[in-house]
């Protein structure tokens, strides 16, 4: 296997910031999305281990007080996960010495790992969540705010009008964020997918949960990737998998833990019960999400029944990963819906505003686009901000005093 050309993440300027404010940082999320990558190119002249080494493993099983005595902090620790009996010797090391930037860690499974970072090094790492390449970074676009629809925001990106076609918005969205993919065009898109699926459920299910048919998880995954968009129903996927709804609940949370998908929160304070409480699910990596619902070509996913989804998707992974980047591990981010079948598809709240999204794959939105966004505006107690409709529009425009067009490129 070539080796991967490094592409600068926006990433690099958190974990160098976390590094002097903590003891330890931790980056983490699914798997080959770049987490040992960006720290190796970060800590070129520190000494890694990597617990998917047999050596490196048994000495931190068998021996942790011993493991840093011969591998001196600062370290760089992959697949720390895989080593719970580190984390007490790390907050032993960073209490006597309070010194910062002592341990560089990386993971990919957050159930366990998480759980040992909360006993043992609470208030003593700085974590970052990583999501494969963002737009900005696949386009070489310093430019690394957290996505806002406000005027000052979308004046601040300065962006040159036709910078990305829907052609190749299409061939991102469908290709997906994969540095790997990403870095090699002539990698082939559906061996990648089909080794990394394989390797997901052969490496992280299986020590997760007891999945007796790993053709059957297979099978769920490809469900769950089919209803990327759209609100979460347990009970409709247990169905069409043929697992209980027990079943179907654990292994959405091994997907969601091992950072395979997201759920979007649904926004209801202040509005009333008519709003509906589901959560939106969503595919980290549209990609990914392609080949489990065999969308083969960009050309037949824009014109097909999923196109709307797929944008939707791609859109809301990017803000995610705007957010994420800059080391913010809850970004504002919520849906609305009724019993009326009133929605907003994305509201970010900033400042104690709520900032209303439409998210559109047409090129020429229009005020209709926009009426659920007077739900804000009637409800005592929210302050609506500016809004605007994420599209595939050629230029940034005004659509109403509030509101704005905003090209998919602006992400």
């Amino acid at each position: 296997m070539p080796d991967i050309p490094y592409i600068k993440r926006h990433a690099e300027l958190t974990v160098d910031r976390l590094s002097k404010m903590f003891g330890a940082v931790l980056v983490t999320g699914a798997r080959q999305v770049g987490k040992s990558t960006l720290l190796e190119h970060l800590t070129p002249d520190l000494p890694k281990r990597t617990m998917d080494n047999a050596t490196d493993f048994a000495a931190a099983h068998n021996s942790p007080d011993q493991f840093f005595a011969y591998n001196t902090p600062p370290i760089v620790i992959d697949e720390i996960q895989k080593a719970p009996t580190l984390f007490p010797e790390m907050k032993q090391i960073i209490d006597s010495t309070k010194k910062k930037g002592l341990f560089y860690l990386s993971g990919s499974e957050q159930f366990e790992m998480m759980e040992q970072v909360s006993e043992s090094l609470v208030g003593r790492v700085g974590i970052v969540n990583l999501m494969g390449l963002s737009l900005r970074e696949r386009l070489s676009d310093d430019f690394a705010e957290g996505f806002s629809p406000r005027k000052e925001f979308l004046l601040k990106r300065k962006l040159k009008p036709g910078q990305l076609s829907p052609t190749q918005v299409w061939i991102e969205i469908q290709r997906g964020a994969m540095p790997e993919l990403v870095a090699h065009p002539e990698f082939d898109w559906s061996d990648y997918y089909g080794s990394y699926v394989r390797t997901y459920i052969e490496r992280d299910v299986r020590k997760l949960t007891q999945v007796q048919d790993e053709l059957l998880f297979q099978s769920f995954m490809a469900v769950v990737a089919a209803r990327t968009g759209q609100m979460l129903n347990i009970s409709n996927i247990a169905r069409d998998v043929g697992i209980s709804h027990g079943s179907a609940q654990r292994w959405l949370s091994i997907l969601q833990a091992s950072g395979i998908i997201y759920l979007l929160r649904p926004y209801h304070v202040n509005i009333g019960k008519r709003a509906i409480k589901s959560p939106k699910l969503y595919m980290t990596d549209t990609g990914l999400a392609a080949y489990l619902s065999r969308w083969n070509t960009p050309e037949v996913m824009q014109q097909g029944a999923m196109a709307g989804p797929f944008f939707e998707t791609f859109v809301v992974g990017e803000i995610l990963k705007s957010y994420y980047n800059r080391g913010v591990l809850d970004p504002p981010l919520y849906y609305y819906r009724d019993r009326d079948k009133r929605e907003i598809d994305l509201i970010i709240i900033q400042d104690g505003t709520a900032h209303p999204l439409e998210i559109k794959k047409s090129s020429s939105p229009n005020k209709g686009d926009i009426e659920a966004f007077r739900i804000l505006d009637e409800v005592k107690g929210i302050q609506r901000g500016e809004g605007g409709v994420l599209c595939l529009a050629k230029t940034l425009q005004p659509l109403t005093e509030k509101d704005s067009v905003i090209p998919v490129g602006y992400l």
